[in-house]
């Protein structure tokens, strides 16, 4: 299946210890998967709420379509997630028991449909962010130096 990335959330993965990963599908209105397609969308703000029963895609901003008529949709509106009622629950016990947090990583369409990765994250402590950028450095540089020879 042909798989294209429209938009990441590169902080996730450098905020948070991502444990599980799930494909939710959204639920979208209009012309908001034709700004989709184009890319014109931004998870930077995003987070994911869940009440125990449905999901929703809160602070993701997705660009007005420019080819569109007057008849535009809310940016910054709440989308709602569309998931099997287990990853749901799944998702509720972890952010209510264990404490944890549900982070959007990566917007993507898959057979012509926008899909969103989330993950079940705890974060991180401020050493465990130096060590990340340490051993991104390290991997930089042995990088640099292979090309060299």
């Amino acid at each position: 299946m042909d798989v294209k990335v429209v938009a990441t959330n590169k902080k996730a993965r450098f905020e948070y210890f991502i444990e599980e990963t799930y494909e939710a599908g959204l639920v979208l209105k209009g012309t908001e998967i034709k700004s989709i397609r184009t890319g014109q969308i931004s998870l930077q703000e995003a987070y994911v709420r869940t009440d125990g029963k449905q999901a929703w895609l809160v602070g993701a901003h997705v660009a007005p379509y420019e080819h569109a008529s007057a008849a535009q949709h809310d940016p910054s509106r709440e989308r709602k997630l569309l998931l099997h009622k287990r990853e749901i629950k799944s998702l509720w016990d972890g952010v209510r028991i264990k404490g944890m947090t549900i982070v959007p990583i990566k917007v993507y369409l898959k057979a012509g449909r926008a899909k969103l990765e989330i993950g079940l994250a705890k974060g991180k402590k401020q050493y465990d962010k130096r060590e990340s950028i340490k051993e991104r450095d390290i991997a930089r540089e042995t990088s640099r130096r292979s090309g060299d020879y």
